[in-house]
């Protein structure tokens, strides 16, 4: 755990860049730290974009950023071939994939066509192009933006998409006080005096201490039942996966390191459950009519699954 003091200075320079957002600061690195991608859900001008500029400078990163327009097409995500005359071969030209930090700002206003080009990297961390495949670089993190459903001229992503992010948070908008610093000029919304402060090598090192965060079989037990919990519930259609479940489990390792600690509580888990299932659950046409939300219900479930009572008791659970 001698990393944490590097910790504390990358969450340190993000927050130069933005006021007032600290859990969702510590929510992101967290996902970072353990390997997922970062789905960001607002409305336009709270910072998204801002939050993801400081955190590829923090880190030492390579970040690429696309707008998501209609008009883009996957090969220019991705690359394409061509053929050079010179040499009689075809050349492979890199996408914009091709970095550690891919910034997919406003997601949802491309084409599904465009979208679905991001799975197999995503899931795999690899390109495949006329069937060649090639290695994006490592540490490599997708982070995309995007607007409210609802929005005008939005695409929604699918749902094999969406589960491929990690986790899905909205930093919603400042405080009165936090505005007002804004508009003083104290933040404004600038990654310009955000330093790097961990290089590429650091960070790896950081991620390999995350995954030796020890999880106790109660806790995974518990975390087990949170899922089954969601898939049974009777106002959820499409409850949790066992991505799902995968990406709390290491949400809950790299929560627990931000703490200081190299075990996680149950506490932990608590903390992203929201974070890690809102984006993936889906509603029926019962809880829309009834108007209750993803929030709603999860906090249900939560209050409702019985946490481990304490770090050493015995696992107890019924299949």
């Amino acid at each position: 755990m001698g990393n944490n003091v590097n910790v504390d200075k990358v969450l340190s320079e993000v927050k130069k860049a933005i006021t007032g957002k600290d859990d969702c600061i510590s929510k992101v690195f967290a996902a970072i730290l353990a390997g997922g991608h970062i789905l960001i859900e607002d409305v336009p001008g709270v910072g998204k974009t801002t939050l993801a500029i400081a955190f590829s400078k923090a880190l030492s990163l390579v970040d690429r950023r696309m707008q998501f327009t209609p008009d883009v097409m996957p090969a220019d995500i991705l690359g394409f071939n061509m053929y050079q005359k010179e040499t009689g071969k075809f050349v492979y030209y890199p996408g914009a994939i091709m970095c550690n930090l891919f910034l997919a700002d406003e997601i949802n206003r491309t084409s599904p066509k465009t979208q679905s080009a991001l799975l197999e990297v995503m899931e795999e961390q690899k390109v495949t192009i006329e069937g060649e495949t090639r290695d994006v670089p490592n540490p490599f993190v997708v982070m995309a933006t995007q607007n409210p459903k609802g929005s005008a001229g939005t695409q929604l992503l699918p749902e094999a998409q969406i589960d491929r992010f990690m986790i899905c948070v909205s930093m919603g908008y400042p405080n009165l006080k936090d505005e007002v610093e804004i508009l003083k000029g104290k933040s404004v919304s600038s990654t310009t005096n955000v330093n790097p402060v961990l290089s590429k090598e650091q960070l790896m090192k950081i991620k390999e201490e995350v995954e030796a965060v020890h999880v106790s079989d109660k806790l995974y037990a518990y975390i087990a039942m949170l899922s089954v919990a969601t898939r049974e519930h009777s106002y959820i259609e499409l409850g949790l996966s066992p991505r799902g479940s995968i990406a709390c489990a290491k949400m809950a390792k790299a929560w627990a390191y931000l703490k200081g600690r190299n075990y996680v509580l149950p506490e932990d888990v608590v903390d992203i459950f929201l974070d890690v299932a809102k984006h993936r659950i889906v509603l029926n046409t019962k809880a829309r009519v009834a108007r209750v939300s993803e929030r709603a219900v999860l906090e249900e479930i939560l209050s409702q699954v019985k946490q481990p009572a304490s770090y050493m008791q015995k696992v107890e659970y019924s299949v």
